[in-house]
């Protein structure tokens, strides 16, 4: 241990203090010995450093910040230089405002389109995740703070997180769900790793020894501090058996004193509570370093703007451009059409929401552009009620446009932390807006803001598409550059968009409505399901459209690598991404038809060539044996592939490589879906073949009482009068807010009520309701309403006491 000289000189009762908050975000301190509290803030892509009233749900405002451009962005610039840059600005930031921790960034899996927090995760890919998540930590950590990788692990909805059991086989979880985390924490350096509220296969991921000592610890060799997600600690003395050194937000003592009497009762042997305040010392030490010289307190707001709009000019996408109508002249007379045009979607809602320092707005950026706005009408309501009126006011003035600039996409309250999506269609309102003015006008350019995949079976009805994602405060500007050809677009999609949310893969099992979600699928997500189940799909992974035009020649392969020849064939300088993807010729175990296994961003001129070469790794031929539990080869012949997305490959090559030999994993004959790829609709007996054990009940048991981890939804059917009133209440007023249009609030009452654990009640109050004040309430809810009245209001009696010292 690093600090042992220091922790022989703490009581017990110090040693425990340290692993739980000392408020919302920050931790213990122990001034005797000279420990700091210190800082930690949400922000993977903007600092939300709350001054005063603090919550983790974006509801109170926060410090001004740059907003960025977010995770779900970015990842379309494919880029990891670009990521490493954001990071290091993002960590000036944070040593301006003095915080220890930023927590970001999130690399969880897209596993599913309607997952309500897809805008601050990066893709549907792992390697791709996993390469851009490393750039940030770099950058962020450059300045001697620490990032956060989150949430760990198998997190993929946002409905019922803090409880729903994700039931996934070992191979898909290292090969898809883990390896993010593994090449973040492996080349990020990262110094804190945040658990997801889920269970993984029954157990708690930060009680998960499986994951958090086995996986993280042993494997990975990291050696930094594992925090909990706000209100995710469950048994807290199995957290910290697994390894979870802190536990956020505090709980006023409570579970320091449940550790206290682990240790004093032998449970738990103090030398595991040695080793947890070691990581956390380190943690302390190594950011506080920073500020114990003398450190910037501002940052140059201007400087900062203009790098986000930078980020965002290079990762917005070129969809469609029929007749080549982008970019357009000078002079062009547009008329600017949709809400978003004056009202920016450019962030998500949330813990991740910014309070930019500054915003641009696209009306006020097209006074100073080439191009000659005619006018601007909203076109539509923004939460998705039907106005006629302005239907009719947006044609009128796109008769006399040029081309009409249409800004549509989905509004904060359908993308939204703790919430998923309940389907993937623009809002109909949006829809009919588009059709009514095709009629008119001809030459549509829709400018799409979103942070997930849609359906666009209106398509038809513009000629270009540009897709700005969630572009941060600079993203206005960023947009109309591309529109004038300013700068010329070079993102690509790094998840793939459906022709219809019926095509997805984990179509029949998202989101787990009760007790678990099954991960049927296996590791056929996105572009690997489709691609091998030969799907059609609306636009490809890795697809993106450029002013230009690129040609790849001359491949090359030996052991180290693929080396080949880019050209740029048009008329205009662009950068172009080139994916390598890589496919087993072999069916002795069953794979995705082709996995990315590389990528690189390549600047080129006008009739410039250059060679490229994309070098293999240890993750390039690697997959995960659930008979030897470890990584191996299959020796067999393999397809190297470079292209400009998951379905345009330019060329091919072959390799056969040498293998580890290791025993077969699968019976064939019991896996015919996934030995197919036409994994979208497995039966349980499949799958229990593939998990090598029954799957369990998906529904909770109406015959049980309720306890600390069943939620507050179940009350519909618990034998308590006042918990079945109190469910139908709180029902009640979610229906009646979403009717009168208080859409946020609605939301709010689904996230931070509605799906929330009893456990939950006591974790995120900070001590104003203990787990025995809980207890009375789950007596209260399980029918017994007196008793459960009168322990109720003896323990809070009790608590008061505690608090004035009597």
């Amino acid at each position: 241990m690093k600090y042992k000289e220091i922790i022989n000189k703490m009581t017990l009762e110090e040693k425990a203090s340290l692993m739980s908050g000392k408020d919302f975000w920050t931790t213990q301190e122990i001034e005797r010995l000279g420990i700091n509290s210190i800082f930690l803030a949400d922000g993977p892509h903007g600092i939300r450093k709350q001054a005063e009233a603090a919550d983790h749900l974006g509801l109170n405002e926060s410090l001004p910040a740059t907003c960025f451009p977010t995770a779900a962005t970015v990842a379309n610039s494919w880029n990891e230089k670009l990521g490493e840059k954001i990071g290091q600005y993002l960590g000036e930031e944070a040593v301006a405002q003095k915080v220890n921790v930023l927590l970001g960034p999130g690399v969880n899996m897209k596993r599913d389109p309607l997952c309500g927090r897809n805008f601050e995760y990066f893709s549907e890919d792992p390697y791709h995740t996993g390469k851009l998540a490393a750039g940030y930590i770099k950058g962020i950590q450059s300045h001697g703070i620490s990032a956060c990788v989150k949430h760990f692990a198998a997190n993929n909805q946002e409905e019922r997180r803090m409880s729903i059991d994700t039931i996934v086989d070992e191979r898909t979880l290292r090969e898809i769900y883990l390896t993010a985390f593994e090449i973040a924490i492996k080349e990020g350096r990262t110094k804190t790793v945040m658990s997801s509220y889920n269970m993984v296969n029954g157990a708690y991921t930060n009680e998960s020894i499986h994951l958090m000592r086995e996986i993280l610890r042993g494997e990975w060799d990291f050696d930094g501090v594992v925090v909990t997600d706000w209100g995710g600690s469950n048994d807290r003395v199995a957290g910290l058996l697994a390894g979870n050194e802190l536990e956020m937000p505090t709980t006023a003592g409570e579970t320091n004193q449940d550790i206290i009497k682990a240790i004093e009762s032998g449970k738990i042997k103090e030398a595991v509570l040695d080793e947890c305040v070691d990581r956390i010392l380190d943690l302390i030490y190594t950011t506080e370093d920073v500020y114990s010289k003398s450190y910037a307190k501002e940052f140059n707001v201007k400087e900062h703007h203009k790098v986000a709009q930078e980020v965002a000019e290079e990762s917005i996408v070129l969809l469609k451009n029929e007749g080549n109508l982008l970019p357009l002249k000078k002079g062009t007379k547009v008329a600017t059409i949709g809400d978003f045009a004056k009202n920016p979607r450019y962030q998500g809602a949330g813990s991740s929401i910014v309070n930019p320092t500054i915003l641009d707005n696209t009306l006020e950026s097209l006074d100073a552009s080439v191009l000659v706005n005619i006018g601007y009408e909203p076109g539509f309501e923004r939460y998705g009620k039907k106005n006629k009126k302005k239907i009719t006011k947006a044609c009128e003035l796109a008769k006399e446009a040029d081309v009409v600039l249409l800004y549509i996409g989905l509004d904060e309250a359908t993308e939204a932390e703790g919430l998923d999506r309940q389907t993937m269609a623009l809002p109909a309102n949006q829809v009919a807006l588009l059709q009514a003015i095709a009629q008119v006008n001809p030459n549509i350019v829709a400018i799409l803001s979103s942070g997930a995949a849609i359906e666009m079976p209106w398509i038809d009805n513009v000629k270009g598409l540009v897709h700005g994602y969630l572009s941060g405060q600079a993203g206005a500007q960023a947009i109309l550059r591309v529109l004038t050809g300013e700068v010329n677009p070079s993102g690509k999609l790094a998840e793939t968009y459906p022709l219809r949310y019926e095509d997805t893969p984990a179509y029949h099992h998202f989101p787990g409505k009760e007790v678990s979600v099954e991960y049927r699928e296996s590791m056929y997500i996105g572009y690997r399901y489709y691609d091998t189940a030969n799907v059609n799909v609306r636009f490809p992974f890795g697809f993106g459209l450029s002013y230009t035009t690129f040609e790849y020649s001359a491949i090359q392969v030996d052991n180290d690598g693929v080396t080949f020849a880019l050209s740029n064939t048009g008329n205009v300088a662009g950068m172009e991404i080139a994916q390598m993807y890589v496919s087993c010729q072999s069916d002795a175990i069953f794979r995705p038809e082709k996995e990315l296994k590389g990528f690189t961003k390549v600047f080129l001129n006008p009739g410039e060539t250059k060679s490229v070469t994309i070098p293999f790794d240890d993750k390039t031929f690697r997959y995960f044996n659930v008979k030897t539990n470890q990584w191996e080869i299959e020796e067999a012949t393999y397809t190297i592939i470079v292209g400009a997305s998951s379905t345009d490959c330019r060329l091919e090559h072959s390799l056969f490589v040498e293998g580890t030999h290791a025993p077969l994993p699968y019976d064939k004959e019991k896996l015919p879906s996934y030995y197919s790829g036409k994994a979208n609709n497995v039966t349980e007996a499949e799958f229990e073949a593939l998990l090598g054990d029954k799957v369990p009940v998906s529904t909770w048991d109406r015959t049980k009482p309720l306890g600390y981890n069943d939620t507050i939804a179940q009350c519909q059917y618990a034998k308590g009068w006042f918990a079945r009133f109190s469910y139908r209440t709180i029902s009640f007023a979610h229906w009646f807010l979403r009717k009168i249009g208080k859409r946020e609030l609605a939301n709010l009452i689904m996230m931070s009520v509605y799906h929330m654990p009893f456990r939950g009640v006591s974790r995120m109050t900070g001590g104003v309701i203990n787990m025995p004040m809980l207890d009375g309430i789950l007596l209260i809810v399980n029918g017994q309403f007196f008793k459960g009245t009168r322990h109720f209001l003896r323990e809070r009696s009790k608590m008061l006491k505690l608090a004035k010292g009597e």
